[in-house]
């Protein structure tokens, strides 16, 4: 029972199938392969007898091919004879209406020893593609087109939001959008499969990859089982690889809308990415709720234009399909015209074609076929294409003057000829859409859509700051540097600045720092500070620390940070303390003696003198090279004469009560501040009360830290363990 004029493209699903049939020989014979025209789309059946009387229907499943994703059930019906051939009448009395891409199996029984299958395929989904309930899942994070869509969903009434969930490789977790006022978090996947396992109602694949990749991943999610909707966005996709796309769709009975498509939109339903624009678009051209025309067109920029028209002339879209610019597309302008035809809400057609390729005279052929029974009003854009003396190649890869045939002239004559109502000009397009709308209204085919108001959709807070609509308080201020601009600046100074000029580690200290740009002799000071304080051996408490931790196995932050952590009082964060007592001291004009005796009465040891291995007669030496450098570049002293001479006072004392590291750093730190002259006396007080010149310890000896934890992990040592030898064990 064949039909006649099959579609050719069912042929390599119908070898597919008997060259499979083939090979299960020993489980089943293949008894006819025969074609149905039902509501429009053609079924193709496979009637296969099971020949194993230990067949059933479990193992017959894992039999069928991967691809076919078929699903078997039994039937009540008992039929007498094997060799009875079920009519049509009785299959169609089995099957329920069909719905999109539905896909019906049977399996009928005889005496517990004969299966006979009946496996149907639909080659395009009959009727609408979406509705109200549907969702999506989208690949490659794009925050503006995900936002539109949930914006849409609020605006046409949905209760749940159309992205069900967002796949972006190698990340897992939520993502914040709105939905109207509320703010969601939908769930990130890593995979294509665990998005499609974690969310089985999510039919829809909307691909926003890039060229490279969106084969790929178009063809893994149309693999999925609960997938048979995908578009795909991108543009330059390989033809060859579009067409390995459509044919696995095509035997699969699922839809491939793109490449090179901004998608397309159900009225009050259902909206993929950018489709239509803005909100504001999408409200004047009335698609938050369903009209009467079915739109189709290659063009994403002009279904936006033709949104537009059509809501001025008619009660607006019912559905609108970009199927893309390729010289592929995954699906037709016909594919979506017959679909179209089947939609009961739909009551006439709007179809914008262009000149190149062949595709409008399939939809000349279902008009002369009486396959399209609705008004079709048509135009194909590119008559200007005759104007020019050579080949022309205009924005869309299949839209490009060929032979006659493919020239827009040519097609627009076809389809006027094929009985569609196609204008003049584009110009006419207008006109044509209104009269054939308004004849419909007359003849009672189309009744009045009621209208509503929308929703209003919350301004994001960032559109209505920079349109000042509203004012909001910033969270955190920032004086050092700013990263807005065309490159980053410090304290106004940028980054080319920066190493056109030569600057140095200190010079961007002096920046981030102090905000301005210290003399050359302050900023070597600084470097000289961070050279000599990057390391003091691996007995100090902050290296031991260190390298205990590098020894654990931990990382480089864990150990950097446990050795930082030991700075304070005790250990390197006296520079701060120096500093602040020297200069109360010297301000108040207490002499030496008068302000050692009074830290004694307090209990206070003097901050930056003594040390535990250098005195008198072996000083630090870093301490006599800071001291040095001083007096040959600082304008003035006084703040390190003053800590001299307390330290001549304390030698009096004890042998190694000498003026340390800490205590040269803290009180030259004083003079630099001082005698440079850029700093005011508050600014001064503040330095030091914040902390600045501990600041300078903690970024030094953070080299040598880091120095430490690489040379542990460099020569592979074990877990460090502290001998018992070297613990007094008490009670």
């Amino acid at each position: 029972m064949k039909y006649p004029g099959i579609d050719p493209r069912l042929q390599t699903l119908d070898i597919s199938l008997k060259s499979w049939s083939r090979q299960q020989q020993p489980y089943f014979e293949a008894r006819e392969l025969y074609y149905i025209d039902f509501y429009g789309s053609t079924l193709s059946f496979l009637t296969l007898e099971v020949k194993r009387r230990s067949a059933n229907l479990s193992a017959i499943q894992q039999l069928l091919p991967l691809n076919i994703h078929v699903h078997l059930s039994t039937t009540s019906h008992v039929i007498p004879s094997p060799i009875y051939k079920p009519s049509l009448s009785h299959i169609f009395s089995l099957i329920p209406f069909p719905t999109p891409s539905l896909r019906f199996h049977f399996a009928w029984r005889f005496n517990q020893t004969t299966v006979l299958l009946f496996i149907c395929f639909f080659v395009m989904a009959t009727g609408q593609l979406f509705s109200r309930t549907t969702q999506a899942l989208f690949y490659n994070y794009k925050q503006l087109p995900i936002q539109r869509m949930l914006d849409f969903d609020f605006l046409c009434g949905r209760e749940t939001p159309s992205v069900a969930g967002i796949i972006n490789p190698g990340s897992e977790g939520f993502q914040k959008l709105f939905f109207g006022q509320e703010e969601i978090a939908i769930p990130v996947h890593a995979t294509i499969e665990a998005a499609c396992a974690a969310h089985p109602t999510a039919d829809v694949f909307i691909n926003f990859a890039s060229f490279r990749s969106a084969a790929a991943s178009s063809m893994a999610a149309l693999k999925q089982p609960t997938i048979r909707v995908a578009a795909i966005i991108a543009e330059g996709v390989p033809e060859s690889d579009t067409k390995q796309l459509i044919a696995y769709a095509r035997a699969n009975n699922k839809v491939v809308i793109g490449p090179a498509t901004v998608g397309g939109i159900q009225a009050g339903a259902f909206k993929i990415g950018d489709t239509a624009g803005t909100i504001d678009n999408i409200i004047q051209c009335k698609l938050y709720r369903p009209g009467s025309v079915g739109f189709v067109s290659k063009s994403g920029g002009m279904s936006n234009e033709l949104y537009n028209t059509i809501a001025r002339v008619t009660d607006g879209i019912y559905e609108g399909i970009a199927i893309g610019g390729d010289v592929f597309p995954g699906s037709t302008l016909s594919d979506h015209v017959l679909r179209f035809n089947n939609i009961p809400q739909v009551k006439m057609i709007v179809v914008l074609g262009e000149l190149g390729g062949r595709d409008e005279y399939s939809l000349v052929e279902a008009l002369k076929q009486g396959k399209v029974t609705k008004p079709v009003v048509a135009w194909v854009s590119g008559t200007c294409a005759r104007l020019f003396k050579s080949e022309v190649q205009f924005g869309h890869a299949g839209a490009k003057s060929g032979g006659e045939l493919e020239s827009a002239q040519a097609k627009n004559q076809a389809l006027k000829d094929a009985g569609a109502v196609v204008p003049t000009s584009y110009e006419a397009f207008e006109t044509s859409i209104k009269e054939t709308f308004h004849k419909l209204v007359e003849e009672g085919k189309i009744t009045s859509v009621k209208e509503f108001t929308p929703p209003p959709i919350p301004e994001d807070l960032n559109s209505a700051i920079k349109s000042g609509k509203v004012r909001a308080p910033t969270h955190i201020i920032s004086t050092i540097s700013d990263d807005r601009g065309e490159e980053p600046c410090y304290a106004g100074v940028p980054m080319s600045s920066i190493i056109e000029k030569g600057y140095g580690v200190g010079d961007v200290i002096s920046l981030l720092w102090f905000k301005r740009s210290l003399p050359r002799y302050c900023t070597q000071f600084i470097e000289i500070c961070i050279m000599l304080c990057a390391d003091h051996g691996p007995c100090v408490s902050g290296a031991h620390n260190t390298i205990v931790t590098a020894r654990a196995g931990k990382d480089l932050v864990s150990s950097l940070v446990s050795g930082l952590l030991t700075i304070g009082p005790r250990f390197g964060g006296a520079i701060d303390d120096a500093a602040r007592y020297f200069k109360d001291a010297r301000d108040r004009g207490l002499t030496p003696y008068e302000f050692v005796e009074s830290m004694k009465k307090k209990g206070i040891r003097v901050p930056g003198i003594g040390h535990r291995i250098k005195n008198r007669d072996n000083k630090d030496k870093r301490v006599e090279l800071l001291q040095k450098f001083a007096r040959t570049h600082f304008p003035s002293v006084k703040y390190m004469e003053y800590a001299v001479e307390v330290e001549t006072y304390t030698l009096t004392k004890a042998n190694n009560l000498v003026l340390n590291v800490d205590g040269a750093i803290g009180s030259l730190f004083l003079d630099l501040l001082a005698g440079s002259g850029m700093f005011t006396k508050q600014e001064i007080d503040e330095i030091v009360e914040i902390g600045y010149l501990n600041g300078l310890f903690v970024l030094a000896r953070s080299i040598g830290l880091i120095g430490h934890t690489f040379d542990q992990k460099r020569l592979k040592q074990p877990l460090y363990r502290h001998p018992w030898e070297d613990v007094l064990y008490t009670k």
